[in-house]
């Protein structure tokens, strides 16, 4: 057998393996699926091996290739570890940066500071996602997650870049009709737009006052998984929401909306997290630095 294995080949395979679709591994690699297909093609003949067993909707990954795999990702880590190195020698941050980030707060805060990174650091390549999920980035694959939020599992490295809290607000419209609230419990009389989005539980907010936590139940007729939608129906006077202060200060500035039970907040502060293996990443180190620096400028 000739053992002179492309080690792309390895990372086609244990993508695909990763994502069980050679379509899913294609769009993630940026390659075209016949392309990742021919190269597993290739890689199973090199070994003599059949790799995946292959139906019309997915692939599985066969018992022969789940011990390939284990190999290939013993491999491609320490190849990785081998490339971070002699990037960090260089101090130079190059290749594939996957980040990932929520949808609102990725749309109008990272996405303009990836692409200043980016310009300033040409040899680097950035894949951008967002999620209205929290993502499990080991699992998925992402080298970094900018998220809004203190909940960070711990084996996960977490450096803060920004210091935020989430406040209670309406439109002036809305507290004239319903009236302004003056206890957490009145809240319950109020119609409030709940937000499923990432770190929030559905239907409860955990707010402080000082050194005091507070949980309220809230109720109201409209709820939506992306806060951007609920921050807008607030402008428009449909009810009271609890959002990031970096969101609602432009409204807030204009007069569109006006902050309700100011002494309570939730913490809400902006992280970089990402795994263990990518501590001595050059590549992660600078767009950390990157992403703390021009949060500061806001």
């Amino acid at each position: 057998m000739d053992n002179r294995i492309d080690n792309e080949d390895l990372r086609v395979f244990a993508t695909a393996a990763r994502k069980a679709s050679f379509a899913a591994a294609a769009e993630e690699l940026g390659m075209s699926p016949a392309y990742v297909s021919k190269r597993i093609g290739i890689l199973e003949q090199m070994l003599g091996v059949k790799l995946f067993h292959r139906t019309t909707r997915r692939v599985i990954v066969s018992e022969d290739g789940e011990l390939v795999y284990a190999h290939a990702m013993t491999i491609l880590e320490n190849l990785d570890s081998l490339l971070h190195e002699m990037a960090e020698r260089r101090d130079v941050p190059r290749g594939l940066l996957r980040i990932s980030s929520s949808f609102g707060f990725g749309r109008n805060v990272v996405a303009p500071v990836v692409a200043r990174l980016v310009a300033e650091h040409p040899s680097l390549q950035v894949r951008f996602e967002v999620f209205d999920r929290l993502v499990d980035i080991v699992a998925e694959g992402f080298d970094l997650d900018i998220r809004v939020g203190d909940e960070i599992a711990p084996h996960l490295i977490a450096r803060k870049l920004m210091a935020n809290h989430r406040i209670l607000c309406a439109s002036p419209a809305y507290l004239k009709q319903h009236g302004t609230p003056r206890s957490l419990q009145e809240l319950a009389g109020h119609n409030c737009l709940a937000i499923k989005e990432r770190d929030l539980p559905f239907g409860v907010w955990t707010l402080h006052s000082g050194g005091t936590e507070e949980k309220v139940k809230v109720t109201g007729s409209l709820s939506s998984n992306h806060g951007e939608i609920a921050l807008q129906w607030a402008v428009a006077g449909a009810g009271i929401v609890l959002r990031s202060h970096w969101d609602a200060q432009p409204h807030l500035a204009s007069g569109e909306l006006v902050q309700v039970l100011s002494q309570y907040t939730q913490s809400a502060n902006v992280w970089a997290v990402y795994p263990q293996r990518l501590a001595g990443s050059a590549k992660v180190r600078v767009c950390v630095e990157f992403m703390e620096q021009q949060l500061a400028q806001r």
